[in-house]
């Protein structure tokens, strides 16, 4: 059962990212071409401020999530009545406070968003956006048993009707009325109308919740969740400093339209990102119980090879990005929206190492390491701002993300290995880092090889160009990949795996036409 729910929730995220992504870049060609750059920028640099309002949940989803799986595999009702119930109102407290502040930044925001040339107000475009968070909060709070009772794919199917009615209505808009007020508040109420159904939906499977009396919180699991949600609230700041920020850096120094340019490719990798994350954030809960009943050597012998499965989507994934994206912004967008080499070569990097954190964060989310770790999102925070600014007057906007890559590394060198790596598997940390050296090798040597041949031939069309550095950003990776590690211990496990999900599916197809 543990295993299908893993599996159901994969290829569920899976098809509501690659859903969700093209809408997004339909949406977006028509938001581009009806509004422009400027509004391409506030509308980037905004949702970036309002990420930073953000900081405010303190961490407290995943506290709940991982407090919830041992009573939701257990079925204790009560506990589970009284975590959810002090979910809720945590998040009410939260709604108030991201309310303030939200106010509270409002005197600032002409500074920040700098001289623009458009006819909306934009403290109205920002009341908008801030509404949007704060009906969040209070309508979602019911998805964390969702998430604990490993039923994603619920969440994921009401996401991906959300997103396809919200950019249908929000193209409707553009090309009807190019109306940008309208245009935000149709996010807002599709948003809210995404949570009900939700909420409505989670009442209708665990009646139990809207049924008899609940009981307090015990105090033993509210100091827990209040010790690790401190530790998360330092962890959330750090993430957004060193992934929230880029677009108020650009902004300040660079320009608006700067940020309007960096928000088409942040799109892009942020739907990368989304779907790579869904499939591991799919089996977290998988992890969060294995850690209960497994021993450190069949903890490292899964995660050795769930990092391998990471690896060869990080290393496709990328090379894909850097050898494809030019060419599929020009025709997606125009040639005007195109960035340098440069800035691309630094996002590449930056992508690559995000991904790779993907695992490593799924066993660190599942055993609850948040307070060991809580010292580092500082000292990366601090590095990611002090080398963003300083490489952005060296190398302009590519200095921006070599800032971000020089924070990850933190993570990659030093959290994960003395942190997760040596405490859940028991094994040194020459190891650790032997292998990230040797994947970092690989991706390297790959992805040069497959850019130097995307280039030898020069085509003069765009399309046709764009389907050659798509075919050879594909096929080399791939090949490549399989002659290296055919013969390892983890490529065999997924073939095999592979292999047997196939014979399965045939095995059902054939009893259906049976049947029939």
């Amino acid at each position: 059962m543990r295993t299908r729910n893993t599996i159901i929730n994969i290829f569920a995220s899976v098809a509501m990212g690659i859903i969700t992504i093209l809408a997004g870049f339909i949406a977006r060609r028509i938001f581009a071409h009806t509004l422009g750059l400027e509004y391409l920028g506030i509308n980037g640099l905004i949702t970036d401020i309002i990420s930073m309002l953000g900081i405010v949940e303190l961490g407290l989803s995943s506290a709940i999530v991982y407090h919830l799986y041992k009573p939701v595999s257990d079925v204790d009702v009560p506990k589970i009545k009284s975590i959810i119930n002090f979910y809720k109102k945590s998040y009410r407290v939260i709604a108030l406070i991201v309310m303030l502040i939200g106010v509270l930044v409002m005197p600032f925001l002409g500074t920040i968003v700098g001289k623009v040339n458009i006819p909306e107000n934009i403290y109205v475009i920002y009341l908008i956006f801030l509404a949007d968070i704060i009906f969040s909060y209070l309508l979602a709070y019911k998805q964390s048993i969702l998430y604990a009772d490993q039923k994603n794919y619920i969440i994921n199917l009401a996401h991906v009707i959300y997103v396809l009615i919200m950019n249908g209505l929000q193209i409707t808009v553009l090309l009807t009325t190019g109306n940008f007020y309208l245009y935000l508040g149709v996010k807002v109420i599709a948003h809210i109308i995404e949570n009900l159904v939700i909420y409505f939906v989670v009442n209708i499977r665990y009646p139990y919740l809207v049924s008899g009396e609940t009981q307090p919180l015990d105090i033993a699991t509210k100091k827990d969740i209040i010790k690790k949600i401190k530790a998360l609230f330092i962890h959330k700041v750090g993430g957004y400093v060193i992934y929230g920020t880029d677009s108020i850096i650009i902004s300040v120094f660079l320009g608006i339209a700067a940020v309007g340019l960096y928000s088409n490719y942040f799109l892009v990798i942020s739907a990368i990102i989304f779907i790579i994350g869904q499939v591991f954030t799919a089996i977290t809960s998988n992890v969060g119980n294995l850690l209960v009943t497994s021993a450190p050597e069949k903890l490292y012998d899964v995660y050795n090879k769930l990092r391998f499965a990471n690896f060869w989507l990080a290393t496709v994934t990328t090379i894909s990005f850097i050898v494809v994206m030019n060419s599929f912004v020009i025709l997606w967008l125009g040639g005007k929206y195109v960035l340098t080499y440069g800035v691309l070569i630094a996002l590449g990097v930056n992508l690559y190492l995000q991904l790779m954190r993907h695992v490593t964060n799924s066993f660190k989310d599942a055993a609850g390491i948040f307070h060991e770790d809580r010292i580092v999102p500082i000292v990366e925070s601090i590095i990611n701002i002090v080398c963003a600014i300083t490489f952005l007057h060296i190398f302009g906007l590519a200095g921006v993300f070599m800032g971000t890559v020089c924070s990850t590394l933190l993570l990659h060198l030093y959290s994960y290995p003395k942190y997760v790596y040596t405490v859940l598997f028991k094994r040194s940390n020459l190891t650790y880092y032997f292998e990230f050296i040797k994947y970092l090798f690989f991706v390297i040597i790959i992805c040069g090889s497959t850019f130097a041949l995307s280039r030898v031939i020069d085509i003069d069309s765009e399309i046709l160009s764009f389907a050659y550095s798509l075919l050879v950003a594909l096929a080399l990776p791939n090949i490549i990949l399989y002659a290296i590690f055919r013969k390892s211990e983890e490529f065999i496990y997924f073939k095999n795996l592979l292999s047997k999900i196939y014979s399965g599916l045939r095995g059902r197809v054939s009893l259906t036409k049976a049947g029939a």
